[in-house]
């Protein structure tokens, strides 16, 4: 690596958000912020790319981070729509799609968060539950959609020893908003679970053996991290690995 690629900013792509009803791609602050704040340049995707330009901007981004928003259509793991599946955007699926299969190809750094793990378990293989509350059986049911700011914890999350997880929180447990009312189902085959919330429900995954940075978190610590040191960790060592790419 020379002197010059480690001493710029890596770049990292952000998948955008997408308000269906105008058409028009968007983007949540607070994922500039935390990716900044680390010491990366976020960069915003268009929503519309052709297959070369998707090849182009793998190659040309250190780092892909995978956003949260809408439901994935369930056409994508072989289910039909069921009766309280949210709304979809097809532009969307098409572009994470097609460009985290490339990623994964180049082993770029990823980092998944809320649709992202989702996105990721479907693209390899696995599935999701498309409601929780109506597919997800709890004898206590867990507030998956809090009722409360998303900077507040709302359940915890056990974290699986020997783990990419577990080297970056330090703790057997952490605390963790959770804004979802989808979540993997069955795991894709090469993905390990190393977070799970009450009831054994996935709320972390990654590659065992990915030679650089690879996780999806079915929360969202682009809310947490400045009061949260695993939250913060998260995205420094995402970054840090896109930096060393």
């Amino acid at each position: 690596m020379s002197s010059k690629k480690s001493s710029q900013k890596p770049l990292i792509a952000l998948t955008p958000y997408h308000n269906t009803e105008k058409d028009e791609p968007y983007m949540r602050p607070a994922y500039l912020k935390a990716i900044r704040t680390v010491g990366g340049t976020p960069i915003i995707l268009p929503l519309d790319l052709e297959q070369e330009e998707l090849e182009r901007f793998t190659a040309m981004f250190d780092g892909f981070l995978f956003t949260g928003g809408p439901d994935l259509h369930p056409f994508h793991f072989g289910e039909e729509t069921q009766l309280h599946c949210g709304n979809v955007s097809p532009k969307r699926d098409r572009l994470e799609l097609e460009l985290l299969k490339l990623v994964i190809q180049a082993k770029k750094p990823v980092l998944g968060i809320c649709r992202g793990i989702q996105l990721i378990n479907i693209c390899l293989g696995g599935d999701i539950y498309q409601d929780l509350p109506s597919q997800f059986s709890e004898d206590f049911p867990v507030a998956h959609t809090q009722p409360f700011s998303y900077e507040i914890p709302s359940h915890t999350v056990t974290i699986v020893p020997d783990t990419l997880l577990s080297r970056i929180a330090g703790i057997p447990a952490i605390q963790v908003n959770s804004m979802h009312h989808q979540a993997i189902r069955r795991l894709a085959p090469g993905l390990t679970a190393s977070g799970l919330a009450p009831h054994g429900l996935t709320e972390c995954v990654e590659m065992q053996g990915y030679p650089t940075f690879f996780l999806g978190v079915q929360w969202h610590p682009e809310y947490l991290w400045e009061q949260d040191e695993t939250a913060k960790r998260i995205f420094s060592e995402f970054v840090k690995a896109a930096r060393q790419h």
